[in-house]
């Protein structure tokens, strides 16, 4: 296999009584023996020439650059990613480096030691996507300059992966597809990848339906399949985990709580701690929640089970649209992740992720509705005293408020169906007169 110094990576399968390997530079998705999915692994024993210590440093030195590709908050750890691409086969919009926002006032009211929220949605589309679409799109533009005959990349999408797609494969000059659920997008969501110039479809579908379109599609090799069950995507969102810590002065909180549909994200975060541990960096795992949207939650039911079933389900319509997926590709993965970190998985219904999405907002946020899912986890687990008084949390915020106005527009003039919005801001109206105005602030400042 190929090799950039002395490290390098494959595809291997994530049964462990197969372990089959296979070149990066291999148009695969599953396991060519058992089926299984595919993960991606470095070859940890030339990593470790490396002490803990000195890739602290040297990721630390790389932050702030302008340069490229260090400018990336996913290439400046490039041989954690994908250590044989050549620079100039790299896709990059300058993703990562993203803001941890320090909740401080909100910690405080809460009794929790301190909150932060990882802000993914500040990025060049507005989601985390981004920091996994990079390595997968940038693996497709060597593949292609190689000679392998990809004529297109696809993918099915609740929005932000469709955004992310079609805007890295534009920058590379690859043309693209798109499948959507009719009617289950918001509008920003929408016209991200139309704006873009991708081929989109919508499907009369939902999200599982088009999953399943998108991976017959994707049989022909000339169309390389960009969702998460390609373990590529992991690659770049795997570094959420070490540039979170970067920006703790690499101390570990106790929890990372994290929205979940398809599930690629939370194996994803997963891995990314699992190998920073390998290496050295930290000496301890943070525990991990999984938070769902009560009306697509079936890895929730299985936890309550301990995992012993899991059984898909026909996701019903919700405010957290991206997560409305009833059967996840990568549950096998978020499964293992879970149970290895002290896993926790809890659910929000559409009152209390709109009721906690708006509850950040008053503390400085912008919360979209599945960051509303994982801090309603949040509020819940703390009620629970599973999150206990002193505990340092992380909560991973996965797009852009900005993608979801409507969202928020109906919330705070009370007309989101079946829901008593309990935190409604409205707008105030008066006439130019003074003395009105000065009343007016009066009553509002009481």
């Amino acid at each position: 296999m190929s090799t950039h110094l002395n490290f390098s990576a494959h595809f291997s399968c994530i049964n462990p009584d197969c372990r089959k390997e296979f070149d990066l530079d291999t148009v695969i998705y599953r396991c060519t023996s058992c089926g299984e999915l595919l993960e991606v692994k470095h070859n940890t024993n030339e990593l470790k020439k490396k002490s803990g210590k000195e890739w602290k440093e040297l990721f630390d030195s790389r932050l702030g650059s302008v340069r490229f590709p260090n400018n990336s908050g996913i290439w400046n750890k490039k041989e954690w990613v994908l250590p044989s691409i050549a620079d100039e086969d790299i896709v990059s919009s300058g993703e990562g480096n993203t803001h941890l926002f320090n909740a401080s006032r909100w910690a405080k009211d809460l009794g929790l030691g301190s909150l932060h929220i990882k802000q993914c949605g500040i990025s060049h589309t507005g989601s985390f996507k981004d920091l996994g679409m990079t390595v997968l799109v940038s693996q497709v533009n060597r593949m292609r300059r190689m000679g392998l005959p990809i004529r297109a990349v696809a993918c099915a999408s609740t929005g932000d992966t469709s955004a992310a797609l079609a805007s890295y494969a534009a920058k590379a000059g690859i043309p693209t597809l798109v499948f959507l659920p009719a009617n289950k997008v918001s509008t920003a969501q929408l016209i991200q990848p139309v704006s873009n110039g991708a081929k989109v479809i919508s499907l009369d579908t939902d999200f599982d339906g088009c999953m399943k379109v998108v991976q017959e599609v994707s049989k022909d090799p000339g169309i390389y399949l960009a969702n998460s069950m390609n373990s590529l995507r992991i690659e770049g969102q795997k570094t959420i985990a070490i540039e979170i810590l970067q920006q703790l002065s690499w101390e570990v909180p106790d929890w990372i709580v994290i929205p979940g549909g398809n599930l690629g994200n939370v194996s994803a975060l997963g891995q990314g701690f699992e190998l920073m541990e390998e290496l050295g960096l930290i000496q301890k795992l943070p525990g991990i929640v999984l938070a769902q949207a009560q009306k697509a939650n079936p890895l929730y039911e299985s936890y309550l089970k301990n995992f012993e079933d899991f059984q898909p389900k026909e996701a019903q319509k919700t405010l957290a649209s991206a997560i409305q997926i009833g059967n996840p590709v990568s549950v096998k993965k978020a499964i293992r992740i879970l149970k290895k970190f002290n896993g926790i998985v809890e659910q929000a219904s559409e009152e209390e992720l709109a009721d906690a999405a708006s509850r950040g907002d008053q503390y400085g946020l912008y919360n979209d509705p599945h960051t509303g899912v994982a801090l309603a986890a949040m509020l819940k687990l703390i009620e629970k005293k599973k999150i206990l008084k002193g505990e340092k949390v992380v909560i991973i915020s996965t797009a852009n408020g900005l993608k979801f106005t409507e969202f928020k527009t109906a919330y705070h003039e009370s007309e989101i169906p079946g829901i008593d919005s309990k935190l409604v801001n409205k707008i105030h109206k008066s006439s130019e007169n003074m003395n009105s105005v000065f009343q007016l602030i009066q009553t509002l400042l009481t």
